[in-house]
């Protein structure tokens, strides 16, 4: 999980987004600590048969299945994508699930880059990181993002809307059965040299705001991120910032690692030694 942040990496992000609120806000310690709901402009209103249709689930199970219907036959995207493994030489439809399996297996792929790019587009909020620093956005490391983020295969069925659904899908489902009523869940991400991070403030040896990429994986389990790094960091996440957590869709997906996919920025953090 771990990846090491420029301390230099600017912060003013994009000017304009789909949610309608600042970027720079979003991807502060005070959103962290203060959230508001995020909805993406347009997603609900477009598709009212979908909530009609979630409102009448009387589990999350429920819920995911009639959401996976509704894409499979919104999208075209093939039954069988809920366990394809990435690299499989047959030919898919561009899907979301496709995304986050690429994810669990590198967040540097090609399936990183169109995630990343997915935030950046939606809540503008740049990333910090892919394979590398990116410092700027006018140098060769941010070349290399955009032209991976933007690789046709990956662009040929609406996949930016996908994921705009699948945010709004799991806002909802957050709301009505994974928390209900809660603003924040307590993660953990294993990293390695905290002085290689973005590090804004350190008012202690075992506190800090550190700056993480525009999407960061978290685990809900202390157990498993002290598998990826020599330290531990222990943060509230804003439910607000979730775009997948284990068991929202009837899959494997994210669920050996308890892994959440959270909206990046900065997070006041705690710092313990594995």
């Amino acid at each position: 999980m771990d990846e090491p942040l420029s301390q230099t990496w600017h912060s003013s992000g994009h000017s304009t987004n789909l949610v309608g609120r600042p970027s720079a806000f979003m991807a502060s310690p005070a959103f962290n600590d203060a959230p508001v709901g995020l909805h993406i402009w347009g997603v609900r209103e477009m598709n009212p048969a979908l909530f009609t249709m979630l409102d009448q689930a009387e589990t999350l199970p429920e819920a995911g299945e009639a959401f996976l219907a509704y894409m499979v036959a919104m999208f075209g995207i093939d039954p069988e994508q809920r366990e394809a493994a990435p690299g499989s030489r047959k030919r898919y439809r561009s899907s979301f699930l496709r995304l986050i399996q690429g994810w669990t297996f590198d967040s540097n792929g090609p399936e990183g880059a169109v995630l990343k790019g997915w935030v950046e587009s939606r809540f503008g909020i740049l990333p910090s990181f892919h394979k590398e620093i990116i410092p700027d956005i006018h140098g060769p490391i941010w070349q290399a993002y955009v032209e991976e983020r933007m690789q046709s295969r990956f662009h040929d069925n609406a996949i930016l809307v996908q994921l705009d659904m699948l945010f709004e899908f799991c806002q909802w489902a957050i709301g009505r059965f994974a928390f209900p009523g809660q603003s924040h869940i307590t993660l953990y991400r294993g990293i390695n040299a905290v002085d290689r991070h973005g590090i804004l403030d350190q008012p202690s040896k075992r506190e800090a705001v550190i700056r993480l990429n525009n999407l960061v994986s978290f685990s809900s389990d202390r157990e498993v991120a002290d598998c990826f790094g020599d330290r531990i960091i222990t943060t509230r996440v804003p439910l607000a910032k979730v775009l997948f957590f284990p068991g929202l869709l009837p899959s494997h997906l994210l669920r050996g690692e308890r892994e959440f996919l959270v909206l990046g920025g900065a997070f006041r953090v705690s710092i313990d030694d594995v």
